[in-house]
Formats: structure tokens, sequence, C-alpha cells
């Protein structure tokens, strides 16, 4: 298998076909014969990368062609190993009425094929418009393959390849039902790798059944040549020199890119537990609360006063506090959780946030910091179900979304402690026009 410094694409005509599961068959499949393969996931994810890295023993990121410039993109997917991309929902699926950051753009800007996963399990001969309408659909965008998933029976199998036959596709493979294989899922996606119980025998499991149902050779030589390795431009290092990061199960979404480029340009980072009640070292610059899921813990965080203590300590140093999603919860004065209990936070910001009326915010945003350590614009991206009670202060970001519509400012800031519900991506890639009001 010629498998050093290429790729391809897994996507599927829509979410639910199973794309997670196989992506992380495969790439536990390979391991084990030896190849050395990594992945990323197409646009804005934390938890599926996760399980990307426990299926192969690599680093994996995420690629995002709404988010990121084309340079960034290139840097992040270039490397010597197989590079298999998981796309996120369906391959022309993306942001806004332009439908622009789909898998299909990743695609497109890398020059690689796709490999179209579908769920057959109630398909039969239907199977082959379906596939051809994605095929043909886009000249730039190369279907190279099919995997047919959650095929029911040998009959079913047959029915399907014979269908397929004459689109001229190869059938990579075709994986029977297994209701086995299915990982537990919570409000915002998939439970966090670190809580499977047994993630790796899931792993061997769903690898067993790839290399028995997949042609992983022939879906290896189908692999093209990844772009030349490049460095990834730089990103500002807001934050200073020596940062704390929150990291445990309550603290867990800091996109793997942004940490990377923090480390490569020097910055020293130093982890820690809120969960273990362990306070930031006193010599730092900055702290840095990633998303996650707060509210879960809310009553454990709360307990934590000298946690909140050492993270203020620092502010009032003069250090730089930021705080992402339920990191920026977590700065607030209340949080109240699903059962309606409340529970103090930090109280570094003038903000109560709940969780007891769930409301679903998603999608990508465009954003704009006049003051404070983001100065500039951002894109960014928001998912979460908590409200907003209340928030009192200056407003961190200016935001629209991902078809320039206004929207309400986004976060608070307070002296050099600030925070938002956007999760930054990247500065604002020159191929997304100005933000209305853009001076």
């Amino acid at each position: 298998m010629n498998a050093s410094g290429r790729g391809l694409i897994l996507a599927a005509p829509s979410s639910g076909s199973g794309k997670t599961t196989l992506t992380l068959a495969l790439l536990r499949a390979l391991a084990r014969q030896g190849l050395s393969v990594r992945a990323a996931k197409s646009g804005p994810d934390y938890i599926d990368p996760a399980f990307h890295s426990a299926a192969c023993g690599q680093a994996c990121g995420n690629l995002d062609a709404w988010a990121m410039g084309p340079d960034q993109i290139a840097a992040r997917a270039a490397g010597p190993d197989l590079l298999l991309i998981e796309g996120a929902m369906g391959l022309f699926d993306g942001a806004g009425l332009s439908g622009r950051g789909a898998s299909a753009d990743l695609a497109r800007q890398l020059n690689l094929p796709v490999i179209l996963v579908v769920n057959a399990g109630a398909m039969a001969q239907s199977i082959a418009p379906l596939v051809m309408g994605f095929a043909q659909y886009d000249p730039a965008v190369r279907v190279a393959g099919v995997i047919l998933n959650r095929v029911g029976s040998p009959r079913h199998e047959a029915m399907l390849r014979a269908a397929l036959a004459p689109t001229g596709l190869p059938v990579l493979g075709a994986l029977p039902r297994n209701t086995a294989l299915s990982l537990p899922e919570r409000h915002l996606g998939l439970v966090q790798a670190g809580e499977h119980p047994d993630l790796d025998g899931f792993l061997d499991k769903a690898a067993d059944l790839a290399t028995t149902h997949v042609d992983l050779t022939a879906l290896v030589d189908l692999a093209a040549p990844l772009p030349a390795s490049q460095t990834a431009p730089p990103l500002p290092l807001p934050l200073g020199n020596r940062v704390a990061i929150a990291r445990d199960t309550a603290f867990a979404f800091a996109y793997p890119h942004l940490l990377d480029a923090w480390y490569k340009a020097g910055i020293s980072l130093h982890p820690f537990s809120p969960l273990a009640g362990q306070r930031v070292p006193p010599d730092m610059d900055g702290v840095y609360l990633p998303g996650g899921y707060p509210e879960l813990h809310a009553g454990k965080l709360a307990a934590m006063r000298d946690v909140w203590d050492s993270v203020a300590q620092v502010a009032e140093r003069g250090g730089t506090i930021f705080g992402e999603c339920g990191g920026y919860m977590v700065l607030g004065r209340h949080l109240t959780d699903a059962q309606g209990s409340t529970h103090a936070m930090a109280g570094l910001l003038d903000l109560h946030t709940s969780f007891a009326k769930r409301r679903l915010h998603l999608g990508y945003r465009q954003l704009r910091c006049d003051h404070g350590p983001f100065t500039g614009q951002w894109a960014g991206h928001e998912f979460h179900y908590a409200s907003t009670l209340s928030a009192h202060g200056t407003a961190l970001f200016d935001a629209w979304d991902a078809d320039g519509a206004p929207l309400p400012p986004m976060g608070l800031r307070a002296g050099t402690i600030c925070g938002s519900f956007a999760h930054l991506i990247d500065p604002m890639a020159p191929a997304l026009s100005e933000p209305p009001g853009s001076v």
C-alpha cells in the first residue's frame, strides 16, 4: 500500500451515515497493519478528533474550509502520513446560504478523492442514482469509491453491488449492520473519548469489522498526494508567554491547531484541572478556560474556591484570563444546571447562565474585537444550549453570522478578564468578506 504523504476524504450523503465509526475502524485497522496514519475532522468539532487520536495513536485535529485560510488548511493537511479526513454532515452541506465550508470544499482545495459512505440499511437499487448524483454533481469533487454501511445480509449486499456496477465506481466494502458498534451521545455530540468505559475494546472490534469487510489495500491505493510540507501561518498569541490551560472533563474543548501554534511559537502551556482542585501556578501570564461540560460538574466546580481565587490572582497581577463557551460560563457569577439548581462560579464576570430551559445556539460567527487581547477579526463557531439570564459589562466581540447578518454583541470583558460563547478558530480568512460595518 502506497500511503506516505497521501490522503482521502470520507464523506456521506447526510449525517447519520456512520462516518465516525467507520473512520475510527479504518484508522485502527490501518495502524494495526503498521501504517503511519492520522485523521482530521472537517469543520468545527472537538470530540471526534480525540476519538481519532485514540484510534491511530497520533495527534489529530480539524480542517475547516469556512474558518481557516487556504494556507492554514494546506499546512495542517501536509505530512508524511496517510491522512483520512472525516467529513461533516453531507458532502456538499456547508454554512449559510452559500454552503461554504462543506467537506466538498476541502476536496477541491486539497485535490483529494472522496470515498462516499452510504447508509444502505433501507435501500436497494435506488442506491445507484443516489451515488451517481453525488459523483456527477461537481466535476471538481472526485468521488473515487463507495463504502456501503449497515448492510442487512449477503443477499442485500449482492443487490447493492449489482445496482452500482453500471456506475463504474468501485465498492470498497460493505459493512453489516452491527448495533454493538455505536457510541454514546449527549447534547453536544458523542460522549468524550476519555469517558468511554472500554474505548480500546470498541476500537478493536470496529477494526476487526473493517479488516473483514473493507478492501483496505484498494482504499489506500486511491489516496492522492497531500500538499507539500509548509509552515502554518502564525496565530496571535494574546495570553502571554506562560499560560495555564484548564484540562479535564469539564474543560476539554480546545482546538489542537491553536495549542500547537502557541507551543511552536514558544508559549509555555501549563495544564491544570479545576475539577481536581489544582490551583493556577502563581507565575502565569494568562489563563485559558476552554469549553466543555461545566454544567455537568457545576456543584463540584462551585466548591473549588481556591482554584478560582488563584485565577483571580493572575488577573490582579495584570495577567489575561480568557474563557470560551463553558469556560466563559464558569467565569460568571452563577450557572444554573438542567435541574434548576444555581451554583456560584468564579465571579470574575457579571454573568448568569442557565441550562434550565435549553435553547440551541449553533453556527459560524464572524467576530471583531476593537479592544482587549483578541483585537482584530476572527472566524469562530458557536454551539451550546445555555441561555444568558443576565450579562452586564462591556461586550468582547461585535458579531455576524456566516452570511454576514448582524448578531447581538458577544461576550464580556472586564479589565484583563474576558470571554464569550464563541470558539475562536482562526483570524478572519481573506476569502471571507468583510463583515458589514467593518472599517
